[in-house]
């Protein structure tokens, strides 16, 4: 399609690839609009305009990144359901007695850990316990959870299976020599880096902010909900809420009714009956609210205003934090139908470790938000599910039963790390048969895992492997890959520096998966135009595409502990300038040293 049509040295495929692979990392960087929704609109477009065929289009879905993906997250399934993650964050961290200690002895596990099961589901799982780690040393969490976030990544350099862009740069460097790497191929550098990082971190621990947190905002505060008595013969009974004016009131809202004979109806919709001793549970600005039993004539309940301490037998309150490229991101909670389809009610809104004032359904949602909201009694994991990649829930209290499929669990984890760096199998074919015996021998149950598969991931990672193939077919990447020797001579050495510095500062501002797979193809044919070995080229750029540390959104593991550590957005460009500067400058000097170029 438009072969013979050219303009400034590129096809008309070119053209469309280029303009395509553009508009992901724009709309990524510019817009609430979900990962996976911006690749699979990118793919879609390379599919219609024949691009890439079908048969290349599908091939990236079962390559090595996906398939691997996918059966970790099996492996994981059965190490969270037979407790082994549990177990690992209960006696790994141990109790810290000051804040220098409670670096090194946070930083080290975990990078550990994030090299072992990838730097995302550690800082998942270990969020909660650095936030009480924070209370028992009168600290911010904010001053733990961002070298949490640091030290998964840096971890997660150390293996293929640490971060998730290690696996598309080795799945493609697999696609073009035939020849796979080892699970520990980045080990040496990455684990160098890690050691430099720590100490830095160490070093330079008075640039990590102290944010007061949410949970403070929301404990300050005495009350969140009141409740309110509708007397037998109020002028409302009878009417709905809406018409008596009982529903989105001044200073708050109705999250809740609990009739006479205890049922309760919640969320509450705009067409139900006011009833004679009806409880009208109010969430809000409490003294406005209050003004009701002047204006409606309602009466206070006996019930007493509910706390954070002095939650309801039959409703509870959990707090959660707004993802980023959630839904919810612009909108307010009367303008959506989350409540209604979660049966949870908004109590609470807090931003950066301050309440926000005003009426919480009314308030307009950013990134990082932290909710609190009224939930049911039980279903909390049904609940994480449903609203996941909107919300994050991170007061989850589940408890596996410790037991025999516990020891098996880690066991075949452990197996699954001595056969693939002993290269009895390659690396796909371990983790698949991991995953297998993970299910054969009862540790995780089939009709669970789903829970923990990321389905946007794979489709991501699939998305990837697809713009790889349509750079180099279309010639976009020897194109520019000449553009870029003409203007920096042909030495290796700085055509290997400006293109790890581009790579790594597009990580910053997007994904780190979309960067490694659009840069790929341009450094790999560089090397070959050089007549260099191209594993330093590969592995440089496996390495940068990961110093993500002055941004939240160049990291999934900064993203999870934005809303946790109430940061700002500059938050993290004050220690991570630094960073990625000085681990930036370190990788190209350690790739150059273990991996010659010729």
């Amino acid at each position: 399609m438009g072969a013979d049509w050219f303009f400034l040295g590129f096809s008309l495929p070119a053209w469309i690839t280029i303009l395509t692979v553009t508009s992901i990392f724009v709309v990524m960087a510019r817009s609430r609009i979900p990962a996976e929704v911006a690749f699979l609109g990118a793919l879609t477009i390379l599919l219609v305009t024949g691009v890439v065929s079908e048969e290349e289009g599908m091939a990236g879905f079962g390559s090595e990144p996906v398939v691997i993906h996918a059966a970790f997250f099996v492996i994981i399934a059965g190490l969270m359901q037979t407790g082994v993650l549990y177990w690992l964050t209960k006696h790994v961290l141990g109790d810290p007695k000051n804040y220098n200690n409670a670096l090194l002895r946070l930083m080290v596990p975990t990078s550990i850990l994030a090299a072992l099961l990838n730097s995302v589901n550690v800082v998942a799982l270990f969020i909660d316990a650095v936030k009480i780690w924070a209370r028992k040393l009168n600290i911010s969490p904010s001053k733990l959870l961002l070298p949490l976030s640091y030290a998964a990544t840096l971890g997660g350099m150390c293996t293929l299976l640490g971060n998730s862009s290690n696996l598309v740069v080795a799945g493609l460097y697999l696609n073009k020599t035939g020849q796979s790497m080892h699970l520990f191929e980045p080990f040496i550098p990455g684990l160098i880096l890690t050691v430099v990082g720590i100490l830095l971190v160490m070093a330079l621990q008075h640039y990590i902010p102290s944010r007061r947190t949410a949970e403070q905002s929301f404990e300050t505060t005495s009350d969140y909900t009141v409740e309110l008595l509708v007397p037998t013969d109020n002028p409302a009974v009878g009417e709905t809420v809406e018409d008596a004016g009982l529903l989105n009131v001044k200073g708050g809202s109705l999250v809740e009714i609990v009739r006479f004979d205890r049922e309760i109806i919640m969320p509450v919709p705009k067409d139900e009956w006011v009833l004679g001793g009806d409880r009208l549970i109010y969430a809000g600005q409490i003294n406005e609210i209050l003004e009701l039993k002047r204006t409606h004539g309602l009466a206070a309940a006996d019930h007493h205003v509910w706390s954070i301490n002095d939650i309801d037998t039959k409703r509870k309150m959990r707090t959660a934090y707004v993802d980023f490229g959630s839904s919810l991101i612009g909108r307010s909670m009367s303008e959506c139908h989350f409540e209604q389809k979660n049966n949870v009610a908004l109590v609470a809104v807090a931003r950066q470790g301050y309440r926000v004032k005003g009426q919480p359904r009314e308030i307009r949602l950013e990134a990082g938000d932290t909710l609190l909201l009224e939930c049911p009694p039980k279903g909390d994991r049904l609940l994480e599910q449903e609203t996941r990649h909107t919300v994050t829930f991170f007061d989850s209290h589940f408890v596996p039963q410790l037991g025999p499929k516990t020891v098996t669990s880690a066991i075949i984890l452990i197996l699954m790390f001595l056969i693939s760096s002993m290269h009895v199998l390659p690396l796909m074919a371990t983790t698949m048969l991991a995953a297998g015996m993970m299910m054969l021998f009862g540790c995780c149950r089939i009709t669970g895992i789903t829970r923990y598969i990321e389905w946007e991931l794979l489709l991501i990672l699939g998305a990837t492997v697809v713009f790889s193939v349509a750079i180099t077919k279309t010639g976009v990447a020897d194109s520019i890959a000449n553009e870029v020797l003409q203007l920096c001579g042909r030495n290796p050495y700085v055509v290997m520096a400006v293109m790890c510095l581009l790579a790594s500062i597009v990580s910053e501002f997007v994904s780190d998966v979309g960067s490694s797979a659009v840069f790929f193809p341009i450094m790999y044919q560089q090397a070959e135009m050089l007549g260099c070995n191209p594993m330093p080229f590969v592995m440089s750029l496996m390495l940068s595409v990961t110093i993500s540390f002055a941004s939240p959104i160049g990291s999934n593991t900064h993203m999870l502990i934005y809303g946790p550590g109430s940061f700002k957005f500059t938050d993290f460009a004050r220690l991570g300038i630094v960073m990625h500067i000085v681990l930036l400058t370190l990788t190209l000097v350690l790739v150059n040293i273990i991996y010659p170029l010729y």
